[in-house]
């Protein structure tokens, strides 16, 4: 049965209530959230050291608000390994929420501007990759060749955004990470997000460049099982990513370590909340390994 406005009955009561709601959330979130970050608008990043690559990044929708330090440790790693990074103009969502619901037409303008936006600049100038650093847009970016693959128009030009993309440890791991400057030793757990690991099938370039930037690895027990993210899922069926929740925190805490890391924003928001160890973007220690400020979560705790 279909909501009133489009929406399966189930989804337009969320939709209807999350608007009711939305007063009371912003309440709640104001002072809480960070600053926008300048590096989110659209402009050019130059390379620090001598040119080796021209990437574009896509900034997402849900870090730009949540954790402004992931895209700004993002373009400052890539710069210190001789790439310049663009910030797309006409760059935006990569759709993938709409698309979990799966409302087609409502992802398929995001998809669409992402694909012109970028091409427009591979056009300029040649780009090497497109670069994402939240796993579960990145596994849609990746789709989109598939998803547009019947589409005259956009199939060529999606095939071609999709080869190009690749995770920030992908393309870290292709260029090679620089020696570490900043060896902390510090114990991390590294949680691999079921976009990740399922959906890109990165699993083992993650550990290897935190090992190499001088960080001790352990990984979850059970590091297969979603932690209860999923991208909307946890808020259209709550009662079962509560549960995976649930279980992800009880094996982690049967760990010790100084600090916890993932490649997700969606998986990051999800659990820091409920467990007493920093929890910060993988790229976060490996920009501060290779000569980049120590991340803002560890600050006092290494002072201690």
């Amino acid at each position: 049965m279909q909501g009133q406005e489009g929406f399966p009955g189930d989804l337009d009561t969320l939709v209807r209530e999350g608007r009711d709601l939305a007063d009371v959330g912003a309440a709640m979130l104001r002072g809480k959230l960070p600053e926008p970050s300048s590096y989110d608008t659209p402009q050019t990043f130059p390379a620090m050291q001598p040119l080796r690559a021209r990437v574009c990044l896509l900034t997402g929708c849900v870090q730009t608000v949540l954790n402004t330090r992931i895209n700004e440790t993002t373009v400052q790693l890539l710069q210190r390994h001789g790439v310049e990074v663009v910030i797309a103009k006409g760059a935006d969502c990569c759709g993938a929420p709409a698309e979990h619901m799966g409302l087609k037409e409502q992802a398929e303008p995001f998809v669409k501007a992402n694909i012109a936006a970028w091409l427009r600049e591979d056009t300029r100038s040649p780009i090497d990759a497109i670069v994402i650093n939240a796993s579960g847009c990145g596994t849609s970016v990746k789709a989109y060749g598939h998803a547009l693959r019947m589409d005259d128009e956009w199939g060529h030009q999606a095939a071609k955004v999709s080869g190009l993309a690749k995770d920030i440890t992908e393309y870290v791991a292709e260029l090679g990470l620089r020696k570490p400057v900043n060896r902390s030793g510090l114990r991390v757990i590294y949680h691999s997000a079921c976009s990740m690991q399922h959906g890109q099938r990165i699993t083992r370039q993650p550990v290897e460049l935190l090992r190499s930037a001088g960080f001790e690895v352990v990984e979850v027990p059970e590091s297969y099982m979603c932690c209860g993210s999923a991208g909307v899922y946890n808020l259209l069926q709550p009662n079962l990513p509560q549960s995976l929740k649930r279980r992800k925190i009880a094996q982690i805490q049967k760990l010790t370590a100084d600090v916890i890391a993932s490649g997700n924003i969606g998986c990051m928001t999800q659990l820091e909340g409920e467990l007493e160890l920093p929890f910060v973007h993988t790229v976060e220690l490996l920009d501060w390994a290779t000569g980049g400020p120590t991340p803002k979560p560890l600050r006092g705790r290494l002072l201690q």
